[in-house]
């Protein structure tokens, strides 16, 4: 069986005897709608849980409405989902001056004037003020309280003072909050560091038994923090791999993104029967393998497909290297990885779960990495570098045995297994 496994920008292939193969596993297959921006236009009018967009608008008639829109690591359709937004606000009354697009950053860096172009488009740039959220920045950081769990809640500013709040996502799985979008836009996307990394903190209590998503307590306190920050409306969309948009959901933050969530678990959450020998996986190409940190999302999927003592094969391009300076710190301190999983517990920082994520899954299994990352680099993951895909599952087999049972997850950054008990 010949595979093209997508890898930055473009595809590495592989050939494996089809009698090698346990399966192949991909995302659900779901038609994507005939005409989105209908679609979209539709649920701006008829949303759930609230009015209608334009009644809410108009009844407000904000002077300073803020739109939080995800940063060019989170894929998300803005062609589609833009113009019958913005439409929506200005015929409401709202004029664009009165408008403004702040980038959920979270933790990441800011965008360069290029990542702007690439992420919203050319007339998005020109045409409406886009602010980049800094979660370091305080004196652009807002009280807003404390959180259930005790610590103290940081909003940016240009958020708090919003007189009507618009958020914007794509929910997908995601490996300890569950899912993306709706409240995640608020926390981490536009809290400050103290905030986003008090939150993180919870995930080594939960990544060995996620709950259900009504009962993850990470994102129940993403939801009250959504809520103190009085998001007005939200509009998500559930895509494809391939940016297909599959259904688009818009009003209450928690009825419209529960609603999302369903149909995103009916796309992404796929039935295995067993655990493999070897997996193979595509952290799905450009952007969700740019770097390391993104990368890692494949990898905990795969873990997930992989018995105790198996081989993960990632391929993963990662041109901007590690992604994050106190995960890469982490990653060279030298230790093992039952020390970098016992540190991260004992002193939990933003980066440090990430380095936490590759530990958890070398301590029980060999990684082997297709990568643009250097052996050096590669090493410091735990793992062994490979040149091709065909190189990596000769040297696994080699471990295994001509008759290991091989899983491929060509989208693997978007696939989630679950064994079926």
């Amino acid at each position: 069986m010949h595979f093209d496994l997508k890898y930055g920008k473009s595809t590495l292939p592989l050939e494996i005897d089809d009698t090698q193969i346990l399966d192949v596993i991909h995302p659900g297959n779901q038609p994507p709608l005939e005409d989105t921006s209908s679609a979209v236009e539709r649920v701006l009018r008829n949303p759930l849980g609230t009015a209608a967009l334009e009644t809410l608008i108009r009844k407000r008639s904000p002077e300073r409405l803020v739109i939080v829109v995800n940063d060019i690591t989170r894929p998300t359709p803005y062609s589609v989902l833009m113009p019958p937004l913005l439409r929506t606000i200005e015929d409401a009354g709202t004029p664009r001056e009165n408008i403004t697009l702040i980038t959920a950053t979270g933790i990441h860096s800011p965008h360069t004037p290029e990542e702007n172009l690439q992420a919203y488009g050319k007339d998005l740039v020109e045409n409406y003020r886009i602010i980049c959220h800094d979660a370091e920045d305080e004196a652009n950081l807002v009280h807003k309280g404390r959180l259930p769990s005790g610590y103290d809640f940081l909003l940016n500013r240009t958020v708090d003072e919003a007189d009507f709040l618009i958020t914007i996502g794509v929910v997908m799985p995601h490996f300890f909050a569950g899912y993306s979008g709706g409240r995640k836009s608020i926390l981490p996307g536009v809290s400050g560091k103290s905030t986003v990394q008090l939150n993180h903190a919870r995930m080594v209590e939960l990544m060995d038994d996620l709950p259900p998503i009504r009962e993850n307590p990470i994102s129940l306190e993403m939801i009250q923090a959504a809520r103190m920050a009085k998001v007005d409306f939200i509009l998500n969309a559930v895509s494809n791999d391939d940016g297909e948009v599959i259904n688009v959901y818009a009003g209450d933050l928690e009825e419209a993104w529960y609603a999302a969530v369903e149909k995103s678990e009916e796309l992404y959450i796929t039935k295995i029967p067993e655990l493999a020998d070897i997996t193979v996986v595509s952290a799905s190409g450009f952007p969700r393998d740019i770097n390391i940190y993104q990368a890692q999302k494949a990898l905990d999927h795969a873990d997930k497909a992989t018995r105790r003592g198996g081989t993960i094969i990632l391929l993963a391009e990662c041109s901007g290297a590690y992604g994050d300076e106190v995960f890469e710190n982490f990653m060279k301190k030298g230790l093992s990885p039952e020390g970098i999983m016992q540190e991260v517990r004992e002193n939990f920082v933003m980066g440090g779960h990430k380095a936490y994520c590759f530990a958890k899954v070398a301590a029980e299994k060999q990684v082997i990495l297709v990568s643009s990352a250097s052996e050096q680099v590669t090493s410091s993951l735990f793992a062994e570098k490979a040149e091709s895909p065909r190189e990596a599952l000769e040297r696994a087999l080699r471990r295994h045995g001509k008759n290991a049972a091989i899983r491929i997850m060509p989208e693997g950054g978007v696939t989630v297994p679950s064994l079926v008990s």
